[in-house]
């Protein structure tokens, strides 16, 4: 039956249907073949949903959508070009900063890269950057924006292996800052800015930075409350994604006065239609958990995996390739839900900490939105640039292979990190 419900489901990608049908469909089909009453179905996703934690999804999605339409992102932007503009090709590495600005802010990838990357592209073509290198950069520098809290991916991890979102939230911000920090090196060797004579940006001024961070100050706040107030037991993670949406709606329409009552009104319907998405998609995938889970498949998964190699070490590297190749062909919410009750049970035999393991799979996922043929970030860069896709997958090898080398650093040298043991 296992055979049966991976292969329907295998084929059903491969058609073309839906991640949350595919699921449901190959699902509902092996139960019904199995005997099993079918009313369990809708139990179970009912159950899959019946979080409060989850109630923080559409909060953070529609923070995000607000402070990205508005002039936020600009005013971040800014300030992270009076901080780095100076040096030579010092565009490419605000485009790395000022998606860590924003990723503490949206917690989604293509809300960054889409922020990101309509406020720096014009720039980027003005002063003769390469446009498929500079649109690789901010579709890497998006996998930011999972990483660095408030994150969707780890409240969803945090959901399925019933572990705390504050304690996945405070132990992601150094995996996130080293992301960044990588891709900031990397971007001035690759971008070859000395040898291309890439211009210099904004003086470095210290009048320039204080403007600029009074500017941006009412998104830099914004992180500072959620986290703050999660940190300090104000309160819970839920609550602080209402916080975050009720604060990012006063700055747009009482600082900065750049979006309206229209336009809130269409931010709220596509906030609604990215929420609906991602809860059918648990919904269904918690039918799928708890159909592997009654076969016992992760406990014949670890049992198999654990046969090939008593090093743990070797076990991990595999663990690693299985994230990885899953993030290629399945969008990072489906990967997460679908991976997360069958890796879990093996990396506990192993010893590893579940908030640990939650910093791996969400790093390593993260790097799938930058993997085709499922590249959510590529999707939105190449929107943004009106590149074709093949220029920026060819240029995002390189900043590729460095996210997966900090993959690898959160994997086996946690405590360079701040690992705190959860």
């Amino acid at each position: 039956m296992t055979l049966l419900l991976f292969g329907l489901f295998f084929l059903f990608m491969l058609l073309g249907v839906p991640i949350a049908f595919a699921i449901g469909a190959s699902t509902l089909y092996a139960l019904h073949q199995s005997g099993v009453p079918l009313m369990v179905v809708t139990q179970q996703m009912f159950q899959g949903i019946n979080s409060f934690a989850l109630v923080a999804i559409p909060m953070f999605i529609l923070a995000g959508d607000l402070m990205a339409q508005g002039k936020v992102s600009e005013k971040l932007v800014s300030f992270a070009d009076s901080l780095v503009g100076f040096m030579r090709g010092g565009l490419s590495v605000v485009s790395v900063m000022a998606g860590m600005f924003f990723a503490a802010i949206s917690g989604s990838g293509a809300a960054t890269t889409a922020a990101v990357g309509s406020s720096l592209v014009p720039e980027l073509k003005r002063k003769g950057y390469d446009p498929a290198s500079a649109a690789s950069l901010i579709a890497a520098s998006g996998t930011i924006g999972v990483v660095i809290p408030p994150s969707v991916p780890m409240i969803i991890y945090a959901v399925i292996a019933q572990q705390s979102v504050s304690k996945l939230f405070l132990n992601g911000f150094l995996p996130g800052l080293a992301m960044g920090l990588g891709l900031g090196l990397m971007s001035i060797a690759i971008a070859q800015a000395y040898k291309r004579q890439y211009p210099k940006g904004t003086p470095l001024s210290l009048a320039t930075i204080w403007h600029t961070f009074k500017d941006a100050s009412w998104g830099l706040m914004t992180p500072v409350i959620i986290l703050g107030g999660i940190f300090s037991g104000i309160f819970t993670p839920s609550e602080a994604a209402v916080v975050a949406v009720n604060y990012a709606m006063l700055v747009s329409l009482f600082v900065y006065r750049d979006l309206n009552l229209p336009q809130i009104y269409k931010l709220l319907i596509r906030s609604a239609m990215t929420t609906a998405v991602i809860m059918l998609v648990i919904a269904m995938s918690a039918v799928l958990s708890w159909t592997l889970s009654s076969w016992q498949v992760p406990g014949a998964i670890a049992q198999a995996v654990l046969s090939l190699s008593t090093n743990p070490y070797v076990i991990m590297l595999l663990i690693v390739g299985i994230i990885l190749l899953t993030g290629v062909f399945i969008e990072t919410a489906s990967a997460l839900i679908i991976l997360t009750p069958v890796l879990l049970p093996l990396v506990l035999q192993l010893g590893i900490d579940p908030i640990h393991f939650g910093l791996i799979i969400v790093v390593g996922l993260s790097i799938g939105m930058i993997t085709p043929p499922v590249a959510i970030n590529l999707y939105v860069a190449s929107s943004i640039t009106q590149l074709p896709l093949e220029r920026i997958t060819r240029a995002i090898i390189p900043y590729l292979l460095g996210l997966i080398g900090v993959l690898l650093l959160v994997v086996y040298v946690p405590i360079l990190l701040g690992w705190s043991g959860g």
